[in-house]
């Protein structure tokens, strides 16, 4: 018997080595090699389902809107921008136990009243999905059921059944008979990922993967997987939380960074029509160190509370932030102490974004500073203001997008004071708002001092 051949593949990249190396020679990725088997000889591939392609001038192709399908879930609609797009492939990842497989037995509960739907299981037999459906208190007397790991058997059923929508649970649990490694290695996982991929541009099928993170919080197994996929969605919050995000960071249909917020309940995933009542659950209390960011997730303004919190370090300052980014806290507080005079070398800085929320844009600048200065002077911020802007390096504060969008969300939710850069000012008064601009960092903290003493 011929010994079986093993090569080392990236799982960044894919490429493969005949020997192991520290960095991957296709992309320069250190500590990406991994061990896997080679293809076996003989296998026969996938066969095509369509005709052979031919050529064609871009003039002469017709460009038509494609009817999405809405799953019935609003806030997981909102993430894919609009709903799912028949031949469209969606890829959804998150830690384990957040809510995945959950969300998607609902939404493919509620569409299989409408059209063929099959849910593939890998991880679950069919008792444990159906005690989870009824579990659930779901409905779903038309949805088929195929618990199967076998990448081949899989493909032949899709052909047969001509689902209009299918989600294989999960990825990393297929293999194909084509190939020698195991299931979830990184030649399976693009392998099985590719084969489902061109039959759902074939046959028109929406593909909806599952797929596991590792304990960074990245998909795992290799980064093709995501460039193959039409759709890249994340499942966020924390697990001892009733409270889950799904965010869109890849979409070809539609709009990146797009939120939908959920609640975890006894009944399933419920959406949150109104997250920003959720995330200013506690803004109502009068304390130092607070202070009400309006974030823009997407088409989505939401109003987000910053705490900070500065007090004598004890050694070596440290400075931590949850939900923000870290590195920018230090050039903030540089900023802070080089335009405004505000001193904080000698302090431990910590800044939380409430709820759960990751911010990302630079426009929660100005909201970070005013709530460290609160905390530092130990003086509550006015409990009716919301601020937003992006601090430069040299002071300035500069202008976010859709600062109207901001501003309205804000006065729609009682708030009555708003500190924002110069150039978000609107040109006509926003009714029950008072909109102070300013630009620059030491005008912001002044113009503070006149809210309070107004």
């Amino acid at each position: 018997m011929s010994k079986q051949k093993t090569a080392y593949t990236c799982a960044e990249c894919g490429a493969t080595s005949p020997k192991w190396q520290g960095q991957c020679p296709g992309c320069g990725a250190w500590n990406t090699l991994s061990e896997t088997l080679l293809e076996k000889p003989g296998g026969k591939r996938f066969q095509s389902l369509a005709p052979v392609a031919r050529l064609q001038q871009l003039s002469e192709i017709e460009a038509r809107e494609t009817e999405r399908i809405p799953t019935g879930i609003s806030e997981f609609d909102r993430a894919l921008g609009g709903g799912l797009v028949p031949g469209g492939v969606v890829l959804i990842g998150g830690d384990p136990g957040i809510g995945k497989s959950t969300l998607l037995l609902q939404a493919l509960a509620g569409l299989s009243e409408r059209l063929p739907a099959l849910y593939v299981s890998g991880e679950e037999s069919g008792e444990q999905v159906a005690l989870r459906a009824r579990r659930l208190g779901l409905e779903a007397s038309r949805m088929k059921l195929l618990a199967e790991i076998n990448l081949e058997n899989i493909l032949a059923i899709l052909q047969s059944e001509k689902p209009q929508v299918a989600v294989i649970d999960s990825i990393q649990t297929l293999w194909s008979e084509q190939l020698s490694s195991a299931p979830g290695s990184v030649a399976q996982v693009r392998e099985c990922a590719a084969q489902l991929t061109r039959l759902a541009k074939q046959m028109g099928v929406t593909v909806i993967l599952v797929g596991h993170v590792t304990k960074e919080g990245a998909l795992a197994g290799p980064r093709v997987l995501e460039h193959i996929v039409d759709t890249v969605l994340y499942f966020e919050g924390d697990t001892h939380s009733s409270f889950r995000l799904i965010r869109a960071f890849k979409n070809r249909f539609g709009a990146i960074n797009e939120l939908g917020v959920f609640a975890m309940t006894e009944k399933g995933l419920k959406g949150v029509s109104n997250p920003s009542a959720l995330f200013l659950s506690g803004h109502g209390r009068h304390v130092p160190g607070t202070c009400i960011l309006v974030t823009q997730e997407g088409t989505r303004p939401l109003l987000v509370e910053i705490q900070a919190l500065v007090d004598q370090a004890h050694g070596n300052p440290r400075r931590l932030t949850v939900g923000l980014d870290s590195q920018r806290l230090a050039m903030l507080l540089a900023v802070l102490h080089r335009h405004a005079g505000i001193v904080c070398f000698d302090q431990d800085v910590f800044v939380n974004a409430v709820g759960g929320v990751r911010i990302s844009e630079p426009a929660a600048d100005l909201s970070v500073l005013l709530s460290i200065v609160s905390s530092l002077k130990n003086k509550a911020l006015p409990s009716k203001l919301v601020v937003f802007g992006e601090v430069g390096l040299a002071g300035e504060i500069r202008p976010a997008p859709r600062g109207q969008e901001r501003l309205k969300e804000a006065a729609k939710l009682g708030f009555t004071h708003a500190l924002v850069p110069a150039a978000n000012c609107p040109r006509q008064a926003i009714a029950g708002m008072t909109v102070i601009g300013v630009s620059r960092i030491e005008e912001a903290v002044e113009k503070l001092r006149a809210i309070d003493e107004s």
